[in-house]
């Protein structure tokens, strides 16, 4: 089992560590409920370092991020972030992944713990334009400071003005530490995601020095427990749970990243004619106003009859009510259709709802 730069911090902090991706992750701290809020509010600090980073280098780096992810990378300049994903052959997903463009002809690929291994022999297999591929997860730390004081907390620590937009990034010193510096993050607030390098030591000057800023905003250390929940009211997929090798981009409800118009692209023609025919299920979003925890894995059903599954549930710590992502059957995918949750052999009245569930 890996351990990232901030273990020791964990530990010391009392948090409860799990086996997550092959590391020894932190799950919470506190409580999650205080946690999620503590984002919503305030700031909160994710240690994330468990994620993939893998480099494109090369004069045909563009059409090798073309050739493999779905979203039009001929979009990007320097300095520029794009949501994509990656699709096997009969347009199941490879992976979720932000596309960074560092300059003309270098790419940053930042893709999930769970599939470092699986998406760079992906990438290897699918390089027929001689570009380099390397990978240096191991040696990145990354951290997501994420909410509404999360620019104020960091804009303490360096002398350059933070003033990103949304899915932009550039390179800063922050802390006395060069970083790759990121307007980007998982919870639906305004956040950024620092890359660097170093030891335990160097990351944990970092946190601390974080932590101080931070002091007069009440800052936390928030757990992936919280973090699933953040990102589950915005309605963002989770690789493993919302999205996998049996799911396509267009019934995950990715369409909107899934550039059908752009030249050539790995499973571009399944994707076509999926389109073409018609969706047999989408994701939807789905709220109860009962007393009831939806998990994953549960049924959805109307009248008696499975029509879905449950990919991500919970109860929102801000609308103190279930929300839930599912596939359903097309016909059942309006929003306003009346569906139940199939809860210990127990029909629970849902509904289908728009996303977010919690409005920014």
């Amino acid at each position: 089992m890996k351990r990232t730069t901030f273990y020791n911090i964990h530990k010391n902090l009392g948090a409860k560590i799990v086996e997550f991706a092959g590391y020894e992750m932190p799950i919470q701290y506190s409580s999650i409920i205080a946690e999620h809020k503590a984002v919503r509010n305030s700031v909160g600090v994710f240690d994330v370092s468990h994620m993939g980073e893998v480099f494109v280098k090369g004069e045909k780096a563009l059409d090798f991020v073309q050739h493999i992810t779905v979203n039009d990378a001929s979009k990007l300049f320097p300095g520029r972030v794009q949501y994509s994903a990656m699709c096997y052959e009969d347009g199941g997903i490879v992976d979720d992944l932000l596309v960074y463009r560092v300059s003309q002809n270098e790419f940053l690929l930042v893709i999930n713990a769970s599939n470092i291994d699986k998406d760079f022999a992906w990438m290897q297999k699918n390089n027929k334009f001689g570009v380099e591929l390397t990978n240096h997860s191991d040696e990145y730390s990354l951290l997501a400071v994420q909410g509404p004081n999360s620019q104020k907390t960091l804009q303490k620590l360096t002398d350059t003005p933070i003033t990103l937009e949304y899915y932009h990034f550039t390179k800063i010193n922050l802390a006395g530490i060069d970083m790759i510096f990121s307007r980007t993050g998982y919870t639906g607030e305004v956040g950024y995601e620092l890359y660097f390098k170093g030891d335990e030591k160097v990351a944990e000057d970092l946190w601390n020095k974080i932590f101080e800023a931070g002091k007069e905003f009440d800052i936390q250390p928030v757990g992936l427990a919280a973090r699933d929940s953040l990102r589950l009211e915005m309605g963002f997929c989770l690789y493993g749970n919302d999205i996998d090798q049996t799911t396509n981009p267009l019934e995950a409800g990715l369409g909107w990243i899934t550039k059908l118009s752009k030249s050539d692209f790995v499973a571009k023609d399944v994707l076509v004619k999926v389109k073409e025919n018609g969706l047999n299920r989408k994701l939807v979003a789905l709220t109860s106003s009962e007393k009831i925890f939806p998990r994953h894995g549960y049924d959805i059903t109307v009248n008696g009859s499975k029509i879905g599954v449950i990919t991500s549930g919970t109860v929102s710590p801000m609308l103190d009510q279930p929300i839930a992502m599912g596939y359903v059957e097309t016909k059942y995918a309006e929003i306003g259709s009346e569906v139940n949750f199939l809860i210990r052999g127990k029909e629970v009245p849902a509904k289908v709802v728009k996303l977010p569930f919690v409005k920014r």
